[in-house]
């Protein structure tokens, strides 16, 4: 019973929760990053470039030959722009994100800064005045 309430400890701290938390929602945000490169900044850019589909450019290595069962051989570069394009979208976004954690962490910590030093409690008061009898005695 050990390992098991052990792994448990383990699976329920606070850091494995929130990490669990981040990859599903990162994993939800690739889908959108993707859908919004492939069907909505890709099809104006391969419109203004003469109506290029971008994950349809390729360098055919091989052409395909049916009668002889041989399948094209090609190298997907626009597949490669779409995800970089999909990375850089991420990447931006991530920034905004940092960026605006990071504002809020440094108000946070003005704010710290500028508060008052809480008052002394009754017994620090106390055993001042007992100290200061003591020097006058």
């Amino acid at each position: 019973m050990g390992m098991i309430k052990e792994f448990r400890d383990f699976a329920m701290r606070g850091n494995v929760i929130d990490m669990a938390v981040g990859i599903i929602i990162g994993a939800a945000f690739s889908t959108i990053v993707k859908t919004l490169v492939d069907k909505v900044i890709m099809p104006p850019i391969g419109m203004l470039m003469g109506k290029v589909d971008f994950s349809d450019l390729k360098i055919i290595l091989q052409q395909a030959n049916e009668a002889n069962g041989v399948s094209e051989v090609a190298i997907y570069y626009g597949e490669l722009i779409n995800a970089i394009i999909s990375f850089i979208i991420v990447a931006f976004c991530l920034f905004l994100v940092i960026k605006g954690m990071n504002k809020a962490t440094e108000a946070f910590e003005k704010e710290k800064e500028a508060a008052p030093p809480p008052k002394p409690s009754e017994e620090v008061l106390l055993l001042r005045e007992i100290r200061d009898s003591l020097k006058k005695a």
